[in-house]
């Protein structure tokens, strides 16, 4: 179970989670202090690590359109984000999965900032409201790469098991 910490609408850009001025930091380890830089209130809390790991952050159709810049992605990821969407933009989507985000497609969901919503395999309900909707799972290799921690700790564990043959 998690705690809707942020709620953001439709067609939010990368720009918007990563601002490109930003650029330069490229390390997965120092991505996470641009966190939606330009939202001024929720990325100081992001670090001052008033956000619990685990927490929910909902959006609307087109999460992460714009550019295909990996940091949008890997910046979520440092703070162990969930983020449940209606839809995502492909590129973002893709990248999230190489890197290990927990991303849930939810076309109908429905919450605010402070519902508490528990994420089921093929529903996420939201406790605060009773309400109880559908995902759209991903396909099995694909959460298969997120359940891993990314495509390096998949691809490590994959060629481990082979060499153990």
């Amino acid at each position: 179970m998690g705690k809707v910490v942020f709620k953001i609408g439709n067609d939010v850009s990368t720009d918007i989670i990563y601002p490109g001025r930003f650029m330069a930091t490229l390390l997965p380890t120092e991505t996470p202090q641009y966190a939606f830089a330009d939202d001024v209130e929720f990325s100081k809390k992001l670090r001052a690590g008033e956000i619990l790991k685990g927490s929910i952050v909902v959006a609307g159709q087109n999460f992460g359109c714009g550019s295909s810049r990996e940091q949008a992605a890997s910046c979520l990821k440092g703070y162990d984000l969930i983020i449940v969407a209606r839809h995502f933009s492909r590129i973002f989507l893709q990248n999230s999965i190489n890197l290990g985000l927990q991303t849930i497609i939810c076309p109908d969901i429905e919450a605010d900032e402070g519902n508490e919503l528990e994420i089921e395999p093929e529903y996420v309900q939201n406790k605060t409201t009773g309400g109880k909707f559908k995902i759209v799972p991903l396909p099995k290799a694909r959460q298969a790469i997120i359940d891993a921690g990314g495509l390096v700790p998949y691809t490590k564990a994959l060629l481990l098991r082979r060499m153990q043959k």
